[in-house]
Formats: structure tokens, sequence, C-alpha cells
């Protein structure tokens, strides 16, 4: 959920981006900053004045959010996990951190640093405020509202509901307590359920109410929170069941190559629609030098099908992501999750390929393992 995003920049190697769906909810941000609070709260501000202190806050406010997710990633990547990148949504922030913490300290450091922030954060914008107050009113409506906002982040995050910061906290303390990740995970996914279900039933009250849009915000927050908590449990409870299971078992061998001269028409309709197949590698004097998939075919005009070649085309070899037989196949899943790849060539230590891994095959094994009730 929410993998798009328009790049806006990379601090210490972390992508920072913006999804589309951010746009929406700064937009009503600064409405009702410009419209509501600012007018309300300062009614001889002239319009400009409240249309700057609306985007002003606005942007500050979700700056705020992206240092919370900041020092979730810093945190993590001190513990020798890997960050991808942090993505700001309608709901908020997300850091894409690579795998689990692997000990409860870790995630207890990991999910607190966040709300830390957010306090730290409000108690600066706050100090400012009654530093101004009185004497510079722009400052003091925009530092007030920052700190108001601030804490209230740092407040609703720390609700014990995984996968809310508050639920990897209480998650962190039950793995301490009993050692044992996935029971402490559904326990505190089981109640971020319960939470989303308590944010969605007040939503549909206020909504009765008369509160048609808070009521609206809450269902859906309610809505994601339940979503997320589901979700985060079977990930973990899927990659659980992948431990000890390697690359070997379930990678195709038999591999059709085809050759770096053969044209896209030819190999569309004499390889990839009569057998299926998704994927070829592309060979040269019996070495793997690409990769062609029909990403790289759909990205090419029809009209040059005939005039491009397997070579024009496909990703060079030294491009490509690749995992090896005795990889984990839990640790595949995750590959192939972060970085949205449909399939991964499998190489020996020499650089010889030996297969081919694809997500429909590992899903379907999952599929298998879970309808079997293997563990």
């Amino acid at each position: 959920m929410f993998r798009g995003g328009i790049p806006i920049g990379k601090v210490f190697g972390i992508s920072l981006k913006l999804h589309y769906s951010w746009f929406l909810v700064f937009g009503l941000v600064t409405w009702a900053l410009t419209a509501g609070y600012f007018p309300d709260t300062y009614p001889h501000w002239s319009t400009l004045k409240a249309v700057l202190a609306g985007i002003l806050t606005s942007f500050l406010f979700f700056a705020s959010l992206m240092a919370h997710e900041l020092m979730h990633s810093l945190t993590a990547q001190s513990k020798g996990l890997g960050v991808e990148s942090i993505t700001l949504f309608v709901f908020g922030g997300v850091s894409r951190i690579n795998e689990e913490p692997r000990r409860p300290m870790d995630e207890f450091q990991i999910a607190i640093a966040g709300p830390l922030t957010s306090l730290i954060l409000g108690g600066t914008f706050w100090a400012l405020y009654y530093g101004v107050e009185d004497k510079y009113e722009f400052v003091e409506g925009v530092s007030f509202w920052l700190g108001w906002i601030n804490v209230v982040i740092a407040g609703f995050n720390l609700i014990p509901g995984f996968p809310l910061d508050g639920g990897r906290v209480l998650r962190s303390i039950l793995w301490w307590k009993s050692g044992n990740l996935k029971k402490s995970t559904k326990t505190a996914s089981d109640i971020g359920r319960g939470m989303g279900y308590a944010f969605i039933l007040g939503g549909i009250a206020l909504i009765f109410w008369g509160g048609l849009l808070n009521g609206l915000w809450l269902a859906l927050i309610g809505w994601f929170l339940q979503n997320a908590a589901q979700g985060s449990y079977r990930q973990l409870a899927i990659e659980d069941m992948l431990q000890g299971h390697t690359v070997s078992e379930i990678m195709a061998q038999d591999c059709p190559a085809i050759a770096p001269d053969l044209p896209v028409e030819r190999l569309v309709h004499e390889h990839i629609l009569p057998s299926g197949r998704r994927c070829f590698p592309v060979t040269e004097h019996d070495r793997v030098i690409g990769l062609i998939t029909m990403h790289e075919i759909k990205s090419v005009p029809r009209e040059r099908w005939p005039y491009e070649t397997a070579r024009d085309v496909m990703t060079p070899f030294d491009q490509l992501r690749v995992v090896h037989p005795n990889d984990d196949l839990a640790d595949v899943l995750r590959i192939m999750t972060a970085e949205d790849v449909n399939q991964l060539p499998v190489v020996e230590e020499d650089g010889r390929m030996v297969g081919m891994i694809a997500r429909d095959r590992l899903l379907g094994y999952i599929s298998l393992r879970g309808e079997l009730g293997e563990k």
C-alpha cells in the first residue's frame, strides 16, 4: 500500500517521497487553517495573512511528520537495518524498513523514536509560542498550532495497537517477556484491529450526530489501522512459514534462452504467446548476458517490434538483482516486495545462472502450505 510516490530528495541514503494522496491532505489541512483556524483565532488578520500562515503552517506540519519518520529510520539504521524510503501519504508517513528488528530492545528504540521526536517538536514550538506571545502574532499563531498538533501526533501514535508506534512498543515488551515474536505480534495486531474497529464505529456515530467530515475521517483512519494490523501480522506469519525453506526448492530450472539478435516481434509471437512465459534469459556464447521480461517488452512501441532486438531492450545481467539457490525464501519475498519485481534470476556463487524464481510460484507455494496446514 502507498508504494508509489514523487521523490523529493535523499537524506542519509534514505529516499524521501510524497505519495499522490499527500497533495489531497495537504490541500485540506491548508484550507482548514486558512478558512477556519486562523480567521477564527485572529479575526482582524487580512485574508492574505491568513493564507500565508496556513500555507507555512501546513508545510511545517508535514516537515514535522517527516522528522518523526526520519527518526524511526535513523534509529533503524543505527541497529543495522536497511531503510529504503520515507513516504508521506494521506494518513501520515511510513518508513520502509527492509526487515524486522532482530531484538526486542531494537524494536522498542525504533518505535519510540518517532513519538519522542514529535513531543520534542511540540515542546519546541510551544516554547517559541510563549516566547513571542503578544509580540509577534504571526509566529505566535503558527507555533501554537504546530505545538498542539505535534503533541496530538505523539499521543495518537502511542495508542498500543500494532502497527502504530505504541503497538510496536507493546510488541517489543511482550516479545522481551515471552521470547516469542509471532505470538507477541498476534496480540499487538489484535489490539490494533480492535482499535481500528472502535475508530470506525466512532466515526459512524459522529456522522449520525452531524459531524460528517470528522466522522468520515475517523472511520477512514480506523479502516486503515484495521487493515494495516491484519496485513502486518499476515506478513510476519508468511515469513515465519517460509523460514528454513530455500530458493532451490521452488525455482524453475527449465528456462529457455533466446538469442540477443531476436526481434521483439518474433520473441512475442514465437516464444511468449505459445509458452505463456513472461521472462527469458538472453544468452550469447553460452553465457547469460541479460534478462527480458514483459515490463521491457511493453516499454517498446508496437511499431518498433520488428526492429528492436532482445539486446536492445533487455536488462543487462550486471544490473540484475539476483538470488542464490540456498537463499531463504522469506528473504526472497522481502526482496520482491521491497523492489516490486516479479521474477529473480538464481545464480551460483561463480555467477552461473541456474534457474528463475517467480512471484506467482512463490505465492502459490505459500498458498499450498497454508491450505495443507504446513508451518
